[in-house]
């Protein structure tokens, strides 16, 4: 791959920019006033099918494939790994969101996946579930707390992240096939992505 300039991706791949952000520490708590409710998080556990719904409500307009190419086999082994904890964010009875953070890694936390239905997002609750997110990840004795996310998420990540508390660190492109293509994702996921191979 070329480190100045243009490179060529074949029509059956997508690629993105990666964005790898940590922190060392938790933030300062904000002062609210008055105290919100506490978030309702429930554990996914093993119910594959809950999490693969949220997953894709969540993912597919992002283009979101890591966990839909894995086999139910590999979901479960991660997802009913101690060191492994996947909540989602419930509102009037459904899943709206979605916190999975991974301690598999000695010292550290890895927010493995974060995010809201689209129809949850620009309304607070993603920077409350953020502070549970960091609580939890801080609760047990680790160094730090990182997350990585690309050009093909939203575009806000980013910022949000870094609002959040955490500090970029690194970049890394990623090239692979398109999900769309290979059938891991529906072929109108991420209609702002074009598909350039039919």
């Amino acid at each position: 791959m070329a480190l100045d300039g243009y490179t060529p991706v074949p029509p059956t791949h997508v690629a993105a920019v990666v964005t790898y952000l940590e922190m060392r520490e938790p933030p300062p708590p904000l002062s609210r006033e008055p105290e919100p409710e506490p978030l309702r998080l429930a554990e996914i556990g093993a119910d594959l099918a809950r999490y693969r719904a949220l997953y894709a409500a969540i993912g597919e307009p992002w283009l979101w494939f890591g966990r839909a190419r894995l086999t139910d086999d590999a979901l479960l082994t991660i997802l009913s790994d101690p060191d492994v904890e996947a909540l989602a964010l419930i509102e009037d009875g459904r899943d709206i969101g979605l916190l999975e953070l991974d301690w598999r890694q000695t010292g550290e936390a890895e927010l493995a996946y974060f995010g809201l239905v689209p129809e949850a997002v620009g309304q607070g609750r993603g920077r409350r579930l953020m502070e549970a997110a960091v609580a939890r990840a801080f609760a047990r004795p680790i160094g730090r707390f990182w997350v990585h996310t690309c050009t093909l998420d939203h575009p806000g990540a980013v910022a949000f992240y870094r609002r959040s508390g955490f500090r970029p660190y690194a970049r890394a492109i990623e090239v692979t096939p398109d999900p769309r293509l290979t059938g891991d994702l529906p072929r109108d996921a991420a209609g702002q992505i074009p598909l350039l191979a039919e």
